[in-house]
């Protein structure tokens, strides 16, 4: 069995001067530090463009790319920017992504690159929207349509003490109530036609935001096209890739805008019942997550053809696949829509094997990691094991004082792979001084500890581990706090916005994390220490 070892490390906390890690400079520099510290697995958040509260699992289209991830550095050396453009960036925070702010400054860069890339469209570009068409033409027209009518409304709203009527609500609507429910231009907002996916109206609006549409093809070209580079470069330094696929999609989003009978919606195009989990570690009210969920019957009924589709596309992208919410497939949580919290769910019946056999039997073995983390029952680890998948284990989770917890090392199996944390933990340094005293206490006992030293402490303990993989955060390999923290689940604001500088990845840092790595037999050769 190979034993490998990996940091998670997603691209926007790449040092880079444009106010958001990307996939230039920063990129290459991280896996350069990976191949010193003789790392061979880099994993990384869903690459799909952010939508509600930033966030990488609540994208536009689970097909396309963040275009915020584009480098403008490498669209100077493509000569679609001059020095000139990228100069002088505005100030920003090298610590913390300033979302509003970052966004006006890259489209504007984006906007110039693209009116020199559309005099000259290299035969690639051609080739690109040809392969990738099945989602490309509906997601530019998507996000060409929500631009459109957020544009058109906020106008609209502008006019002093107007009152919008909803047919939803039958009632009228202040101009604030009106401004929440129009500025984001969900689709179900939109005309009736173009939201019901009308021919006419496709046709209509195909032409109306043509240039609007082209400029949205252009910056899928460019991430795909920087992302491919930076993944045969990780490649090439023996260094495979873990991709994530979040088990659901967003309301808002072209794949349901535009396969409406894979998902539970009403005749309004709302959905009718949404996912989420019931309480649990991470919060008392459970995680009301929004997303509508599948028609699992439809899905049967074409073959699963979309989720074959959807793996194949990741898998062009990465090596491996971190399958979010493993749970869900085996059963999920609904809950009625409307509800503020997620207390009301009930457990539903998933699709279980017959998927991942149809997925299978077109593309097959699956290098799946099965994220089965929270509750899991009898016949979640009787699909996953089933399947061959390794499981998840995090070591915030371990330290329960009666050394029967599934997550302690010594009863661990080896098709595992084992996590100091994730991006939906606190740092290790932060999980170690909120911990109840109890856990503390069996930590320093089971390691024989002082508690000083707890990332590299719990870095060595999963790397010494029998589990398959071993895999830390960069903010461990950082020896950060709660400061650093990426995601807190249940709060919808403030996450996704660490950053580390450009001098913290150190020699010293890469050397010590090699020692490891060597020591455990994680690395490509071994070598006598």
């Amino acid at each position: 069995m190979n034993r490998r070892s990996g940091v998670i490390a997603h691209p926007s906390s790449f040092p880079s001067p444009y106010g958001i890690g990307d996939l230039g400079a920063g990129a290459y520099e991280f896996v350069d530090f990976l191949h010193k510290a003789k790392q061979n697995l880099w994993q990384i958040l869903p690459l799909g463009p952010t939508g509600y509260g930033d966030s990488p699992y609540q994208s536009f289209s689970t097909f396309a790319g963040n275009h915020y991830l584009i480098s403008p550095d490498l669209l100077v050396e493509e000569g679609l920017l001059t020095e000139d453009d990228v100069k002088e960036p505005p100030h920003f925070d090298p610590l913390y992504i300033d979302y509003g702010q970052m966004i006006e400054y890259k489209m504007s860069l984006f906007y110039k690159a693209f009116k020199r890339f559309a005099a000259k469209k290299p035969k690639s570009y051609e080739k690109f929207c040809n392969n990738q068409k099945a989602w490309l033409v509906d997601y530019a027209l998507f996000v060409a349509l929500k631009k459109h009518f957020i544009q058109e409304r906020s106008n609209e709203i502008d006019s002093p003490g107007l009152k919008l009527y909803t047919a939803e609500n039958e009632s009228f609507l202040t101009e604030e109530q009106a401004k929440d429910y129009y500025y984001g231009a969900i689709w179900t907002s939109w005309p009736v036609d173009i939201a019901g996916r009308e021919t006419s109206a496709i046709a209509k609006y195909t032409k109306l935001l043509a240039d609007e549409i082209e400029f949205q093809k252009f910056l899928q070209y460019e991430f795909f096209t920087q992302w491919q580079d930076l993944r045969k470069y990780a490649n090439k330094n023996k260094i495979k890739i873990v991709g994530d696929v979040p088990i659901f999609v967003a309301m808002d989003s072209s794949d349901v805008w535009s396969e409406p009978d894979l998902f539970q919606l009403d005749k309004a195009g709302n959905p009718k019942v949404v996912a989420g989990v019931p309480p649990d570690y991470f919060s008392e009210t459970g995680q009301l997550w929004g997303n509508p969920l599948y028609n699992w019957a439809n899905h049967k009924k074409q073959g699963y053809e979309w989720w074959t589709r959807r793996m194949a596309s990741l898998l062009a992208l990465v090596d491996i696949i971190r399958i979010d919410h493993f749970i869900g497939f085996c059963t999920y949580w609904a809950v009625p829509y409307g509800e503020e919290t997620a207390i009301n769910g009930k457990w539903i019946k998933g699709p279980g094997k017959p998927l991942f056999t149809a997925i299978s039997k077109k593309l097959g073995e699956l290098p799946v990691i099965a994220e089965d983390l929270g509750v899991i029952t009898e016949s979640v680890k009787e699909l996953r094991d089933a399947l061959g998948f390794p499981g998840m284990a995090i070591l915030h989770f371990a330290f329960t004082p009666d050394g029967t917890n599934p997550y302690i090392p010594h009863n661990l199996g080896s098709n595992t792979v084992v996590y100091t944390g994730t991006h939906d933990n606190d740092t290790s340094y932060g999980w170690y001084r909120s911990a109840p005293e109890d856990e503390r206490d069996y930590y320093h006992r089971y390691m024989n500890v002082s508690g000083e030293a707890v990332p590299w402490d719990l870095i060595r303990l999963a790397w010494s581990s029998v589990a398959k993989y071993a895999i830390t955060t960069i903010q461990d390999i950082l020896s950060l706090g709660t400061e650093a923290r990426m995601n807190t689940p249940g709060l919808p604001t403030g996450n996704w916005c660490f950053r580390y500088t450009k001098d913290s990845l150190t020699n010293e840092l890469a050397d010590r994390l090699a020692y490891l790595t060597q020591l455990f037999n994680r690395t490509e050769k071994t070598k006598k220490i």
